[in-house]
């Protein structure tokens, strides 16, 4: 007959939660944390160049909380006056790219110089989960580590162009906290990345060699946005390629039209891999700025900018505020059963409810 064998592993008998803490109490202390947001003191921390205070400030401004609103728009105000000094850069290209690898070795390059830049990554949202992965911290591993660069990334949701719903706001805020250079990534190539281009100074396009677009006279709308396109991964066997490409692409940007800025787009080629060419680029945009700023189109750009976002800002609330009526809310749920079962049409409902 066998001894019973005893377990090196022992489960000793500890302390159950409930009987060294109250559920409740953490609640509320989170709750009180949440509402002692001192604005003033927030401020004061941001114009120190603190990254939590400043984190935070742009977790009160991208929150959709009704009681954050009022303290964002403080905060936002208060910044205002300490805004407007950097360079504001908007990276676009299709998935596959290199927009991450190039962000990185471009903005490694800039804290070289003694920059301090702030990377504004918008992730893209699933449009069934509406979960996002926000992964550039992952992907930008040098940067990260950079005290001088700082990553926010953030979920795209349903914003037109992949653009989270607050980064304008955003950028005012990195300003005031001291960056020089303000990077935003885009999710993708679209018509829509106007959004993108109606809140930066320069709008650089990543293109790969080969993708069949030198040839097509390029997709119309993204490029007459472009101020520089640069053909990333020239090296190697894609350094020919992308030789071939740059002269497509400039006999393509003479065919348009001049533009207000007289600023001629340039096309450049680089190896963010291989840190190749990164530092002709940011010379081309700070020409860019040269000419801009001597013309004073640089700041007539931002005028209009302003205005654009007065009127786009008008009109995300009052949507806010039609569809969180709610009359608004009981009725839509009327409309909605009333087309599916044919005894309306979706013009009629919608006249209906804009009506009430």
């Amino acid at each position: 007959m066998t001894k019973n064998k005893k377990s090196a592993l022992k489960e000793k008998k500890g302390v159950s939660i409930s009987e060294i803490t109250n559920q409740s109490t953490i609640k509320s202390i989170k709750e009180k944390r949440r509402s002692e947001i001192n604005t003033d003191s927030l401020v004061a921390s941001i114009l120190n160049k603190d990254i939590t205070a400043l984190s935070r400030a742009i977790t009160l401004v991208e929150s959709k909380n009704p009681a954050h609103l009022k303290k964002a728009n403080t905060i936002i105000k208060a910044c205002l006056p300490h805004a407007n000094k950097s360079i504001r850069i908007g990276i676009t290209g299709v998935p596959g790219v290199g927009k991450s690898t190039f962000i990185e070795t471009f903005g490694k390059h800039l804290t070289a110089k003694g920059k301090r830049i702030a990377v504004l990554a918008i992730d893209p949202s699933s449009t069934l989960t509406k979960g996002s992965i926000l992964g550039d911290k992952t992907r930008m591993e040098d940067l990260v580590k950079d005290d001088n660069a700082y990553i926010r990334p953030s979920a795209s949701g349903d914003s037109l162009g992949g653009v989270a719903r607050k980064t304008r706001e955003t950028i005012i805020l990195c300003e005031a906290a001291g960056f020089d250079v303000i990077i935003i990534e885009t999710v993708g190539v679209g018509q829509s990345e106007t959004t993108v281009h109606s809140m930066v100074d320069f709008f650089l396009l990543l293109k790969l060699a080969g993708a069949g677009d030198e040839l097509q006279g390029i997709k119309r709308g993204i490029i007459e946005m472009a101020d520089t396109i640069a053909i990333n991964k020239a090296d190697g066997d894609n350094l020919k390629s992308a030789k071939l490409a740059k002269v497509e692409f400039n006999r393509a940007l003479h065919l348009y039209p001049g533009r207000s800025s007289n600023w001629q787009p340039k096309v450049s080629i680089c190896s963010a891999l291989k840190n190749e060419g990164i530092d002709a680029i940011w010379e081309l945009i700070l020409d860019y700025v040269a000419i801009t700023s001597k013309n004073n189109y640089f700041y007539e750009k931002r005028n209009e900018q302003n205005k654009f976002w007065l009127i786009q800002t008008i009109e995300e609330q009052l949507k806010s505020d039609f569809f969180n009526t709610p009359k608004i809310k009981k009725e839509l749920e009327n409309q909605l059963q009333l087309i599916e079962t044919n005894q309306t049409t979706p013009f009629a409902a919608a006249d209906y409810l804009l009506k009430m």
